[in-house]
């Protein structure tokens, strides 16, 4: 498996568009399955923005390193984590309330995050693309893919009554383990993708469905993973596919 799993500089370089495009790839995909990641990297990216805003008046100036946006970049970060570690001896001080304010910030930072939003991202960064790492026409092939990365996975049902054929995987990564995205395809060009990925530990995965834009996602915990099936949002499917894998896997 390539080394999905990006260092910071390879994210300040990605950030700076300095990745070459294959790495630059393999970055987008683990941003995908790790939202708060991203968003992460989405706030540097602004705070980049800013900074080029704040200096557009000083390229006849001479070349000073202090005002390099990497070193403008980490002493942002340095002020940032200096904020944090003031907060922190705050709490500490404050005991038992502190405590309580704690976990009303974690209580709010769940609700703020969208059930398997990595599952709708892979499916738009990759449904429609032909980057997956496997072609597979036929379920058995897939079953071969997937055991071959997966432990303790049920069997995939034949979704051909719905219309629906294999079309390949894609094998990506998050901080819990391996992650994987299925496409399936029917006559029509129209696909539908199951996610699947370790559940973690810092979130209860619900079961339930809600509509991004034009999506729609439907998910489940089983066993040793949570799962997801994402199609269209008009694509009446949607539901008994979910039926269907959720009984087998």
């Amino acid at each position: 498996m390539t080394r999905l799993i990006p260092t910071e500089q390879e994210l300040h370089a990605f950030i700076d568009d300095r990745l070459e495009p294959a790495r630059r790839a393999e970055v987008q995909a683990w941003l995908a399955a790790n939202p708060e990641q991203a968003a992460r990297i989405e706030a540097w990216r602004n705070d980049a923005r800013r900074l080029r805003t704040a200096l557009a008046g000083f390229s006849e100036m001479p070349h000073n390193p202090a005002l390099e946006l990497g070193h403008l970049r980490r002493r942002l970060r340095q002020r940032r984590q200096q904020r944090w570690a003031t907060a922190a001896v705050l709490v500490l001080a404050v005991g038992l309330g502190g405590l309580g304010g704690w976990q009303a910030r974690d209580a709010a930072l769940m609700a703020s995050v969208q059930p398997m939003a990595d599952a709708v991202q892979a499916h738009k960064l990759f449904a429609d693309t032909p980057a997956l790492d496997v072609q597979a026409n036929d379920p058995a092939q897939l079953q071969a893919w997937l055991g071959r990365h997966f432990n303790r996975v049920g069997q995939l049902p034949d979704l051909s009554s719905y219309g629906l054929r294999p079309v390949g995987a894609r094998l990506l990564a998050n901080e819990n383990g391996p992650a994987a995205l299925l496409v399936f395809q029917d006559g029509q060009g129209q696909r539908i993708s199951l996610f699947m990925r370790s559940p973690g530990k810092r979130f209860e995965m619900p079961n339930g469905q809600r509509t991004d834009g034009l999506l729609e996602a439907r998910y489940w915990s089983h066993g040793d993973y949570a799962f997801a099936v994402v199609s269209a949002a008009d694509d009446a499917r949607g539901e008994q596919v979910r039926q269907a894998l959720g009984v087998s896997l």
